[in-house]
């Protein structure tokens, strides 16, 4: 068996109603300035959290202006407004975007270095302020990875940056954040989850040890996100999606996610299609294409998605691929890049760009070459 480094926080607390636990906890850790970072809709969920904080004696600040698909000057804007406040503690709360801002903000404020000439893996030096991340999507994990991505303006082109210490202090994955997520937003951050573990599993780079958090998050995500979807008042529903996302999650740094990703990247980065819906568009095709490289692992992917197993695995892994395709359907995730305003015209120019994410395209378990990126953009008009 080869050897495998499972990078995780210190410390992950699951469960509705945990948010509590952050406020228990950061009163023993003796800091003093708190920087709290997330999005508009999110602040009355948290409310009451931060005047908790604040009646133990914290200064804390919130910044709650962070877009979706951050660029590299959106992160320096925030940094600047950390440095001022003199944070010496970050607390994300919010989707994706949300978090890798507040990964790479403990990581850059009392740094010398640029992000820019950080983007990719191993270039953050040492660790940096005390940092805490509580997701409010079941999507994309970015509470107990060692990612985050950053629109890069110079090339148009979505970009990450990989480091052990972009791993959080501790993650606090409370469902009750997630119950007001629109319908639409469910379905996207949902089908990106799916993705990692779906990713993770199939990959050239699948280990046991992670293997066992991909299937059991598909399990979770193929047999509840129908439901979240339906009725985001689902409490059941919520915290199985929610502890699939997380199993995703801890598949990102010791294996990471291959061609769906980095095919979703142009998407995000040219057209500023949501991370999440960029892969939950491409996932059916990219599991087509890549299906012979893998037939073994792919059909025992159908089986934890729940199909009944077929005569072979050539047949099994149809299924697979075949419910992804319904399961896309009954969530409402559109059929063709022409639903998201992309024309047929950026075709080329999506593919060039797909193929600079090496990072991600050598764990994918099928070469791809341009030509083939070409041919699965064209199969979603």
């Amino acid at each position: 068996m080869k050897a495998i480094t499972l990078l995780q926080p210190q410390k992950i607390v699951f469960g509705t109603g945990c948010i509590r636990t952050l406020v228990e906890d950061y009163k023993l850790l003796g800091l003093k300035r708190l920087l709290v970072l997330t999005a508009p809709p999110i602040r009355p969920l948290i409310d009451e959290a931060v005047g908790l904080l604040t009646g133990q004696g914290t200064a804390v600040e919130v910044v709650q202006d962070i877009v979706a698909e951050p660029t590299v000057a959106d992160f320096k804007r925030i940094l600047e407004a950390a440095r001022l406040f003199g944070a010496d503690s970050v607390v994300g709360v919010g989707g994706g975007s949300v978090l890798d801002v507040t990964k790479l903000v403990a990581a850059f404020l009392n740094s010398d270095q640029q992000v820019e000439d950080c983007f990719g893996t191993g270039f953050i030096r040492r660790r940096g302020l005390w940092f805490a991340c509580l997701p409010t999507t079941a999507g994309t994990g970015s509470e107990v990875s060692p990612n985050a991505i950053l629109l890069d303006e110079r090339d148009h082109l979505k970009k990450g940056i990989v480091s052990p210490y972009l791993i959080a202090d501790v993650a606090y994955v409370d469902p009750q954040l997630t119950w007001t997520v629109p319908a639409k937003v469910t379905a996207d951050t949902g089908m990106d989850a799916l993705t990692h573990c779906i990713e993770a599993y199939t990959n050239k780079f699948a280990h046991p040890a992670v293997d066992i958090y991909a299937l059991q998050g598909i399990r979770l995500i193929a047999a509840n996100l129908e439901r979240a979807v339906r009725d985001g008042k689902d409490v059941e529903a919520r915290e199985a999606l929610a502890l699939g996302s997380l199993y995703g999650g801890l598949c990102l740094g010791p294996v990471n996610t291959a061609a769906v990703h980095a095919l979703s990247y142009p998407l995000g980065g040219e057209f500023h299609i949501p991370h999440g819906l960029s892969n939950a568009i491409l996932l059916p095709g990219v599991m087509k294409f890549n299906r012979p490289a893998n037939l073994k692992r792919y059909a025992e992917v159908a089986v934890a998605l729940g199909c009944e197993p077929g005569r072979d695995d050539n047949e099994t892994a149809q299924r697979g691929v075949d419910f992804i395709y319904r399961l896309a359907d009954a969530v409402g995730i559109p059929k063709k890049l022409t639903d998201l305003g992309i024309p047929q015209t950026a075709v080329d120019g999506m593919a060039r760009a797909a193929m600079q994410v090496q990072r991600l395209l050598k764990n994918n378990p099928r070469e791809v070459t341009e030509q083939d990126a070409r041919d699965i953009y064209i199969s979603l008009y």
